[in-house]
């Protein structure tokens, strides 16, 4: 398996510069699903590219209950790949949840779930 380390700044990077492409797919950016995998995703509406996120997880669960760590990071990068189609969706970017994580970093997840149980 390889075991090649990106720096922070660089794995960063690598989620940006996949929003950015992501972004050029939107319908609204001339995103032509004959073309593009993520084109017709948004064509089809939300409810497709959250129905493979589930499906993405589903598959990671069963490669980590197997113990297999090639499968388990190719089904982690499928994950991922489908929750950056749904934050682009949403408008969202990889950059905001990356925030809202160094936010939550040091806190007791404890603390941090008990928190959010309070915000109305």
């Amino acid at each position: 398996m390889n075991k090649e380390h990106l720096t922070p700044d660089a794995s960063e990077r690598v989620l940006a510069r996949l929003a950015d492409l992501l972004e050029t797919r939107l319908p609204s950016r001339g995103g032509d699903p004959a073309a593009s995998y993520v084109a017709k995703l948004f064509s089809k509406g939300p409810d497709a590219a959250l129905k493979k996120v589930g499906e993405e997880a589903t598959e990671l669960v069963m490669a980590a209950k197997d113990k297999q760590p090639e499968r388990i990071v190719s089904e982690m990068a499928d994950l991922w790949f489908h929750c950056l189609v749904v934050l682009t969706e949403n408008g969202l970017r990889p950059e905001q949840v990356v925030a809202e994580l160094a936010r939550r970093e040091g806190v007791s997840g404890l603390e941090e779930k008990a928190s959010r149980l309070k915000t109305p």
